[in-house]
């Protein structure tokens, strides 16, 4: 009985947690990007959803962050530097990256 419970808890929490952010990443975030990134929680760089917010409501947010992935960086966050590129993506990959993010603060 007592592991039915435990098993119900823990499918409510996964189900709650996957409720309040459900967005994938496209390939190119989940091949370059999410060893050091996930959409809602900071894991070795910041959250997405968190860079999202930074840059919400600027025109050129696009472009920053784009400039931002290319040249690599801490960009104030303070959780340590960021290589260029992140793990070699193209310039394809940057730029549906950097509208990926952008879009967070949207939904």
């Amino acid at each position: 009985m007592k592991s039915i419970i435990v098993s119900l808890m823990a499918t409510a929490g996964l189900a709650a947690s996957g409720a309040a952010l459900a967005v994938d990443l496209p390939p190119a975030g989940q091949k370059n990007c999410a060893a050091c990134h996930a959409v809602g929680q900071r894991v070795v760089g910041p959250a997405f959803m968190d860079v999202s917010r930074k840059y919400k409501g600027k025109k050129n947010a696009v472009a920053t962050i784009t400039k931002h992935i290319k040249s690599g960086g801490s960009f104030g966050w303070n959780y340590g530097v960021m290589p260029p590129r992140g793990l070699g993506a193209n310039d394809a990959e940057v730029a549906t990256m950097a509208k990926f993010i952008v879009g967070l603060a949207k939904k």
